[in-house]
């Protein structure tokens, strides 16, 4: 289990909070002694995108998802980022990564692009939505910015909005958006209507219970299928090496 960060699992008490029926949760135990921390990371990283997107309990698994924090600095962000890679890592497919959160763009410098075409001239100009996307390292694997300046508000209600989103799925086998935090947001649950599912970042130690449960109840009202949740930047009281043994 990840010193960063570990999926929830399904225990009653969290199950009452997010009542989410899709188990998005690896079996966790000890950490290995001949395993450094990133390795974990990567592998915890790897089951999240299995759970999330190559399974479905419906028969169809998910193509277009958001990842959402509750809260500022929860760490939704570089989870996207990370499953963007991880997929574009085993070449499942092609990706695009969209960053929403337009109140603190950060998908493009976490993925090593620039931050200059962007969703709001997606939107707004005309022309094919490849000449609006940035390249990465990896063939597969592309980013549409959030830009500066832009008010996600008229952008995300508009029809020519949902008509780039259609694009993008036409153009790519796997999409990943990031939104900004529910809790300060109506954007999550704009957006995840028009998505496959949400998935939920929540800090292990400053996301409170009450404010989680509001954002939860938000999406929910809104219709939006919740995928899961994520419980970011877990610590241990119990001393590392004390820990491996467990």
């Amino acid at each position: 289990m990840s010193k960063n960060f570990e999926i929830l699992t399904r225990i009653e008490e969290e199950r009452e909070l997010f009542r989410i029926e899709t188990d998005v949760t690896p079996k966790v135990g000890a950490i290995p002694a001949s395993r450094s921390p990133g390795e974990n990371v990567r592998d915890e990283i790897a089951k999240l995108v299995q759970r999330v997107f190559c399974l479905s309990g419906n028969g169809v698994s998910p193509r277009a998802v958001l990842f959402c924090g509750i809260d500022h600095g929860d760490g939704a962000s570089w989870i996207a980022a990370q499953a963007a890679r991880a997929i574009a890592e085993r070449g499942a497919g092609s990706i695009c990564v969209i960053d929403v959160n337009f109140r603190s763009p950060s998908l493009h410098a976490q993925l090593g692009t620039a931050n200059r075409t962007c969703l709001a001239d997606a939107v707004r100009q005309s022309g094919s939505i490849k000449k609006f996307l940035e390249p990465t390292n990896w063939d597969n694997l592309w980013v549409l910015p959030a830009g500066v300046g832009a008010e996600a508000g008229p952008l995300l209600l508009s029809d020519r909005f949902r008509e780039r989103v259609a694009e993008l799925r036409a153009e790519f086998d796997f999409l990943i958006f990031d939104a900004p935090p529910a809790a300060h947001s109506n954007d999550a649950a704009v957006l995840g209507r028009l998505l496959d599912g949400v998935v939920l970042v929540v800090g292990a130690d400053s996301t409170r219970r009450e404010t989680a449960r509001r954002a939860k109840e938000t999406l929910e009202k809104g219709q939006v299928h919740l995928l899961g949740t994520v419980l970011n930047r877990r610590s241990f009281p119990i001393p590392n090496a004390v820990y491996r043994r467990l």
